[in-house]
């Protein structure tokens, strides 16, 4: 079982991973990570642990099957929430074209920001605004959050 831990622990963890450069399928703090390459490793950061491997999958991966990989990994790590009950520390998992399947993740940082990894840039803190909010598919809290978070 997962030790506990805040969502100050789990924004301080992402927050370390800003700067890190965008390498597709990479989980390594200032080498390379995509957007779940960060949050495997912010996950690794606050538990000790890595979650089970993930497959190798290419940039198109999601297209071509039509299933909802990223939110069934998701489901399956930690706990789903409701959109309207996202906090600090909570994952969030995007559809970036309506009809497609979602594919892009970060960590709320703040009410208005959040880190992810996108291709073309760093890791980042950027603003969770209305075009990111309008694509929220699923959200999701990290297990054994200590009481009061």
């Amino acid at each position: 079982m997962q030790k506990s831990v805040t969502r100050d622990q789990i924004v301080a963890a992402a927050r370390s991973w800003t700067g890190t450069p965008y390498h597709h399928q990479a989980s390594c703090k200032a080498i390379g990570a995509d957007c779940l390459g960060l949050v495997r490793g912010v996950w690794r950061d606050v538990y000790g642990f890595d979650v089970e491997g993930s497959a190798n999958y290419s940039r198109d991966w999601a297209e071509a099957s039509g299933i909802e990989t990223m939110l069934a990994g998701a489901r399956q790590h930690l706990i789903t929430i409701a959109l309207g009950g996202i906090k600090p520390g909570d994952v969030i998992v995007f559809r970036l074209r309506p009809g497609c399947v979602a594919k892009h993740a970060a960590i709320v940082a703040t009410g208005q920001t959040m880190i992810h990894a996108m291709e073309g840039g760093p890791a980042s803190e950027v603003a969770l605004s209305s075009w990111w909010r309008r694509r929220i598919a699923g959200a999701f809290q990290f297990p054994n959050l200590q009481s009061g978070d």
